[in-house]
């Protein structure tokens, strides 16, 4: 899976959090790290996104909207006669909070949910007949410990990367990623020995269910 990670932050080269993403990012196969700078080259742009897979929009928050570089990017690169040639692919948002999350739900600080303020691109992907990813929500970054850092690396990897979040298939990921490990080639047998062991008990469920 092709992933293009468009990244809009008006001081990126000041943001501790997307030089974390982009250091998790260059790990990744087949990952495209792409911050948007202006003025715009419409045909470029375009072309990247035909390529990809999955498109994911990644900003901060600043008074509850995307920076003013998405929307104008938005503006000039996704037309009407364009957005046609994005049917099928995916559209995702990796969203970074200076608040908790606990202040945006009704009642809080904030008063709205996270899934209100999503909302447009959630509209976005069903114009242009788009799957829509739940985004990825990382709030306050700076105040996370190193292994809480290191949890969101795993998670941000695997949302650039994974086409789903099965069982099946986050195991399968674990397993791809030990066996470059010389050191942890026997705990990615072992991991593939369960996976066996579960689908064949998958199997004989379904046959004993059958059989009811």
């Amino acid at each position: 899976m092709k992933t293009l990670i468009v990244v809009a932050h008006p001081k990126i080269d000041d943001s501790s959090s997307q030089a974390f993403f982009k250091a998790g990012a260059k790990l990744v196969e087949d990952a495209t790290w792409h911050p948007l700078v202006e003025p715009f080259d419409v045909l470029e742009e375009r072309a990247l996104l035909m390529e990809a897979d999955r498109i994911i929009l990644q900003f901060p928050l600043y008074w509850y909207q995307a920076p003013s570089s998405l929307p104008k990017w938005l503006n000039e690169v996704w037309s009407v006669d364009f957005a046609s040639h994005l049917q099928g692919k995916q559209l995702a948002v990796v969203l970074t909070l200076g608040r908790q999350l606990q202040d945006y739900q009704p009642g809080a600080a904030v008063g709205v949910t996270l899934s209100d303020l999503l909302s447009p691109y959630v509209a976005l992907a069903n114009t242009c007949n788009m799957t829509w990813v739940p985004p990825l929500i990382v709030a306050q970054f700076a105040r996370m410990t190193e292994a809480q850092r290191q949890s969101l690396l795993i998670r941000y990897q695997q949302f650039l990367s994974l086409p789903d979040t099965h069982f099946q298939t986050i195991s399968q990921w674990w397993v791809d990623q030990l066996s470059k490990r010389p050191e942890a080639t026997q705990i990615a047998e072992t991991l593939k020995e369960r996976q066996a062991h579960l689908a064949s008990l998958r199997q004989s469920v379904k046959e004993a269910q059958g059989d009811e």
